[in-house]
């Protein structure tokens, strides 16, 4: 948390008519950076900036990833290549003693995917704004990185190192998902074309845009994953359906189609949209956040960052896997794999009506008290004991219809789930059964959907599963 004392300390001593921090308010966005809305004094106004900033090297929890001296450097760069976003005013020093960060423009605009997507106030805009993103990203993949100074800062990779970087990421967590190792055996067997690399986001998605009513995209934000790779991968990442919000008939962040985000890429470029292409950068997207999300709940496990937030992300990870089940595998016959369980224990109360209790104070009364991050927080809680209140109730039915469906598949019956989940894994990954099979697709999709109906049933991802 930043020490709003020693961050004036710095603004007086290096920011031109600097005079008063009045507020330092962090805002509830940023799993990996903490952004903070300022209110200051600077010749006699009051002005608002903004501050992204890492108690270390600014680092992202999700990769390697540019440090924010370099992410300060990338909004220069993005500015002059007409890529709308803020203007950076003070780059931490180590000498100023606060870790690192800069402070910069504050632009007004909306972030929120869902409002964006959903919301009466952004309708009209929401009818250019696919075309508007493919502008914007073909304008940012024009960045001449040597020009901007950036090649030895950004980490530089094909498709296939981006497939092998993350899947050897997940096998390092030790939690067997073979819906992760089937979706990396066909992100490796279609790899897109070769092309020529350049600068890529790589978070390019509502969340990340800041966007006003009228204007549209006013700012590209959080460039902590940026390298040098496959600008298709940008594209393909504004589609991953998580990012969609809900509104499963627009591709493009919930608010556009393909079609328009393609026209406007090849308004600025000249030449057609790599289809193929941006849909393989689809299916990595969903593949990479499920592990991402992983990622998230390790890090929390180990100490690293005790965030109330990480262990539910870590949840979100059978949406990705979902997803990926949608996209991959055809609709062969379904078995049951979510049973309804009912507690049938005489204890009063309940272990269930117990958190009942808990996730009804913290929803009701705890959030509508608190203001900012502390009322997400409250809400993020309440929802993390829906998860396992669903666990309760789903959970063991879907573990005993997993491990009959894992000795089908497998031909023996000793080992815990885990290990028999493992020993499917390490077959994927050896090519040892035949992926085409219908029984183990049955088994990949049923399995995810059941995990899903636990950790957000409401999900887009598993209603379209259970229609298909």
């Amino acid at each position: 948390m930043m020490d709003q004392a020693d961050l004036e300390k710095v603004l007086r001593r290096r920011l031109p008519g600097f005079e008063k921090l009045v507020t330092c308010e962090r805002l509830s966005s940023g799993a990996s950076r903490e952004t903070y809305r300022l209110v200051t004094q600077v010749n006699g106004r009051e002005r608002l900036m903004a501050l992204r900033w890492s108690p270390d090297n600014g680092r992202s929890a999700l990769g390697q990833g540019p440090g924010l001296e370099v992410e300060a450097r990338l909004f220069a760069a993005a500015l002059r290549a007409r890529v709308p976003g803020p203007e950076v005013f003070l780059v931490l020093e180590p000498g100023d003693g606060l870790g690192s960060g800069f402070v910069m423009e504050w632009i007004e605009g909306e972030t929120l995917g869902a409002k964006i997507a959903r919301s009466g106030e952004f309708a009209d805009t929401r009818k250019t704004l696919a075309f508007q993103c493919g502008e914007i990203l073909a304008r940012l993949h024009s960045i001449d990185i040597d020009e901007e100074h950036l090649d030895g800062d950004l980490e530089s990779f094909t498709p296939e190192h981006a497939v092998r970087k993350t899947h050897a990421a997940y096998l390092e967590f030790e939690t067997p998902q073979p819906m992760i190792d089937f979706t990396a055996k066909w992100l490796l067997d279609n790899l897109p074309k070769k092309r020529k690399l350049s600068l890529v986001h790589s978070d390019f998605r509502s969340g990340n845009l800041m966007v006003h009513p009228k204007k549209g995209v006013v700012a590209v934000l959080d460039w902590e994953l940026a390298h040098i790779g496959d600008p298709m991968r940008d594209l393909g990442w504004i589609c991953t359906r998580s990012w969609r919000f809900g509104v499963a008939d627009k591709p493009v962040g919930g608010f556009g189609d393909y079609n328009d985000l393609f026209k406007g890429y090849a308004s600025v470029t000249g030449h057609r949209v790599d289809e193929e292409a941006v849909r393989f950068w689809e299916v990595f997207g969903s593949f990479w956040w499920a592990v991402g999300c992983l990622s998230m709940a390790q890090s929390w496990r180990d100490g690293q960052e005790k965030s109330l937030e990480r262990p539910v992300i870590g949840r979100r990870s059978s949406e990705c896997q979902i997803d990926c089940v949608n996209m991959l595998i055809p609709d062969w016959g379904r078995n049951s794999g979510s049973v309804v369980r009912t507690l049938s224990t005489t204890e009063l109360p309940r272990s269930d009506e117990l958190l009942i209790g808990v996730r009804d104070f913290l929803r009701n009364d705890v959030a509508s008290k608190l203001q900012g991050r502390d009322s997400f927080l409250a809400r993020v809680a309440a929802n993390s004991i829906d998860i396992v209140l669903r666990e309760l109730e789903l959970g063991a039915d879907a573990e005993l219809w997993e491990r009959q469906a894992l000795h089908a598949l497998l031909g023996r019956v000793e080992g815990r789930t885990t290990d028999l989940r493992a020993a499917l894994c390490a077959k994927i990954r050896a090519e040892d059964i035949d992926l085409r099979r219908p029984d183990l697709h049955a088994y990949l999709r049923d399995s995810v959907l059941s995990q899903v109906m636990i950790d957000q049933p409401g999900y887009p991802g598993a209603l379209e599963c259970m229609n298909r």
